[in-house]
């Protein structure tokens, strides 16, 4: 997958006035600022939202068809035929080597899970379904959690307080804040109900590629890491645990993450844009 930037970069003659002028002060006073090659134009945008109305469609479209019963292959199956019913591309599949157009990540599976023909949805399991899309050369990304037939209150708990961490990152994200405001917010919402919130793995940021800069943790201090500015588009993505917020990759496969204590893990994600006023969510 070719990494390339479409369209032309924000540079100081051509971002807004008020804008540059505080990057530039914030830069003089060492803060971190993101690369200009992260912040997106007009034009970007308009590409980047493209994309995300597909991404949105389609997680809507599996929230209408999964079901107790099917196999996580025939998840990537609705995926796959979804995606390029609509002219895109599923920006997982070949990506590094990833076999499939979705990850589906059951019960201790914190991520990455690779769908499989053999692995059946029964009640009482979760599953985060993360989907993301490349329409005309631009990406989105965003997942949602599942919850299959009769689900124990302590698991239900758990995908609820992770949707609630996703939005108090989202709501922390704000213009002219850092990054480590977010990672605090999730972070004391997810210990303050009794979880934990996984360090390895961090939303990124996309739409010009799958991964680009910068890392978005969900755990740190108020304060610090880079700082956020309007044009950015970045995940917010909290991989919350029961137990340990410890994991492992599975040998197997090199991909699955799952849970060191086997304990459930659940897992929100949305697409933002960083605006002058706010954020804006770009996927649902």
């Amino acid at each position: 997958m070719k990494n390339f930037i479409k369209g032309f970069r924000f540079t100081p003659s051509n971002y807004p006035a008020e804008v540059e002028a505080k990057i530039q002060k914030y830069r003089k006073q060492g803060y971190k600022l993101p690369p200009r090659k992260v912040l997106r134009t007009p034009e970007q945008l308009e590409g980047i939202r493209e994309s995300a109305k597909i991404n949105t469609a389609l997680l809507d479209y599996i929230s209408e068809n999964i079901r107790e019963g099917m196999s996580t292959e025939e998840i990537d199956v609705l995926v796959y035929d979804f995606t390029t019913s609509h002219g895109a591309i599923p920006a997982p599949l070949n990506y590094e080597g990833f076999p499939k157009s979705v990850c589906t990540s059951i019960n201790d599976v914190v991520c990455h899970g690779i769908p499989n023909k053999n692995e059946i949805l029964k009640s009482g399991d979760i599953i985060n379904v993360d989907v993301s899309t490349i329409y005309k050369g631009y990406f989105s990304d965003a997942s949602r959690m599942f919850m299959i037939g009769d689900v124990n209150p302590d698991m239900q708990r758990l995908v609820q307080v992770t949707k609630e961490c996703m939005e108090i990152g989202i709501a922390a994200a704000q213009p002219w804040k850092q990054l480590g405001d977010v990672g605090a917010a999730i972070q004391e919402h997810a210990e303050k109900n009794g979880f934990s919130v996984v360090r390895d793995l961090c939303g990124h940021g996309v739409g010009m590629q799958f991964h680009e800069e910068p890392d978005v943790e969900h755990f740190g201090r108020r304060g610090t890491g880079m700082m956020i500015v309007p044009g950015m588009t970045f995940t917010i993505e909290p991989m919350i645990n029961m137990g340990t917020y410890e994991v492992f990759i599975d040998d197997a496969d090199g991909w699955t993450v799952c849970t060191d204590d086997g304990l459930p893990s659940a897992q929100w994600e949305n697409m933002i844009l960083i605006t002058e006023t706010g954020n804006e969510i770009l996927t649902y």
